[in-house]
């Protein structure tokens, strides 16, 4: 039996989980387990996994070639569960980048969990969708991947690599009840590049409780059949001071559908942060429109 194909398929998986390993580096930012980040950019910045900071202080990172350099937090953000660390004197090799993740593309999931080294696991791009709106804060991710390459504890702020060692995306457990998330590099750039700005992300709020409810038929155009409710108007809130009630039923913000909270906090994005928005309401049977200054959520 021939086995020169396998062997130089085996050679290639091991060279790409040394190349990327390079990039790869320990954090050490809570008590049970290290977690893993990523180098990138051209100086010493590190990409890591938000859930694995759970202190802000005391923080450490240890590179491949064994140095362990102190870390500060340049910005983080729960929604997406992206945060950067700033670590001076880092010099190691930025990770590169893969192309687009296509399904059934062999891949490796790759960490650095601890000083004994580099760990991998292999499997395949299982899917690649978006965009998904997560739960924790109403952070969106444009663009995420899944794949199920064994994630092993500390694998998270890792990466998911092609043949060549070249990074599809960001490794994390801390968005999918448990479940593997990739978050695409593209898009773990940009909101990585907002974060080493400014050190957090915008989120916009108007300050009510509500719930989805059935529109009468009338009032139901273009499918859009449920609006929400407001429950409760928090004192001094934004919606207090524009004028929003208990009792209104949102049907759109600046003319985008309101069917659900996702869709509300779709509609309240960072750069409405301090702008006045027209919401159409339902208010005694009849709709109205009601402006509302966005405020920004803690």
């Amino acid at each position: 039996m021939d086995t020169s194909a396998l062997s130089a398929l085996s050679s290639q998986m091991a060279d790409a989980v040394e190349t990327i390993g390079k990039s790869l580096v320990v954090v050490n930012g809570r008590a049970r387990q290290s977690a893993t980040g990523i180098a990138y950019g051209d100086g010493d910045l590190v990409l890591t996994a938000d859930h694995v900071l759970e202190r802000e202080d005391n923080l450490t990172v240890e590179t491949h070639d064994g140095r362990k350099l102190a870390a500060t937090l340049a910005g983080r953000d729960p929604s997406t569960d992206l945060a950067v660390l700033r670590v001076p004197g880092l010099s190691v090799p930025a990770v590169k980048t893969a192309k687009d993740a296509r399904v059934g593309q062999i891949a490796l999931a790759v960490g650095r969990p601890s000083d004994e080294g580099v760990m991998a696991s292999i499997g395949v791009v299982s899917k690649v969708g978006g965009p998904v709106r997560m739960g924790r804060g109403g952070g969106q991710l444009d663009k995420y991947i899944q794949t199920d390459a064994t994630p092993y504890p500390g694998f998270s702020g890792g990466a998911l690599a092609d043949a060549s060692g070249a990074a599809f995306g960001l490794l994390t457990t801390g968005l999918g009840r448990g479940a593997t998330i990739v978050i695409p590099m593209d898009v773990a750039f940009k909101v990585a590049g907002t974060l080493v700005q400014q050190g957090y992300m915008k989120r916009g709020y108007l300050g009510i409780v509500s719930q989805q409810v059935k529109l009468p038929p009338a009032q139901r155009s273009n499918g859009h059949e449920n609006g929400l409710l407001v429950v409760r108007v928090e004192d001094g809130s934004p919606a207090e001071k524009g004028g929003l009630m208990v009792g209104d039923i949102l049907l759109s913000i600046e003319g985008q559908a309101v069917n659900d909270a996702d869709d509300l906090l779709a509609a309240l994005n960072g750069d409405r942060v301090g702008k006045p928005v027209t919401i159409k309401v339902t208010r005694g049977g009849a709709a109205q429109d009601v402006s509302v200054v966005v405020g920004q959520r803690n």
